[in-house]
């Protein structure tokens, strides 16, 4: 069976984005429990050259959201960064959802060779469909997602590998 551009991606960044807000509810009620400052959880990094969990989880939805669009052949919707609290980031995760949700099979699937630029920086960078998602896209939305999950475990959220899964989609 073979797999197509859109089963690699957008079902990907739907279960993943679904299992953060799952792990931010672990997080909110292991702050309320322990009376730990949200934001002060919110603050927390791996390393201090790294972003802090709540940017992990807005660049996690901006590059979900910003992946299902090219492939998608959409506007990219601009998402500003000014959650600051686990609710508010949990309702960013939602209305990613909402707009990744929108994109359909027969808008993704046969752009392997689509023509994607992305802007970095002040740097223009070209990639074809495929290799944008591959090598681009996927990587960084994992890295962000997985960073997220590790400083919530660094930092006593009782969470298990089954927390980032998620749920088997075929169960």
């Amino acid at each position: 069976m073979t797999m197509s551009l859109y089963q690699a991606s957008v079902p990907h960044f739907i279960q993943t984005l679904t299992s953060l807000s799952g792990m931010l509810d672990k997080a909110e009620a292991y702050a309320t429990e322990k009376k730990i400052d949200q934001a002060a959880l919110l603050g927390m990094r791996l390393h201090p050259s790294m972003w802090a969990l709540g940017k992990q989880v807005q660049a996690a939805c901006t590059t979900a959201v910003g992946g299902a669009a090219r492939l998608g052949g959409v506007a990219v919707p601009t998402m500003e960064d000014t959650e600051k609290t686990i609710p508010e980031l949990k309702a960013r995760i939602a209305k990613s959802l909402e707009f990744i949700n929108t994109i359909k099979a027969s808008q993704v699937d046969g752009q392997e060779g689509r023509d994607i630029t992305v802007k970095m920086g002040a740097n223009e960078v070209k990639f074809k469909g495929q290799n944008y998602l591959f090598w681009f896209a996927l990587p960084n939305f994992m890295f962000h997602a997985t960073t997220a999950y590790n400083i919530l475990r660094q930092s006593g959220v009782e969470l298990v590998k089954r927390d980032f899964l998620g749920k088997n989609p075929e169960a």
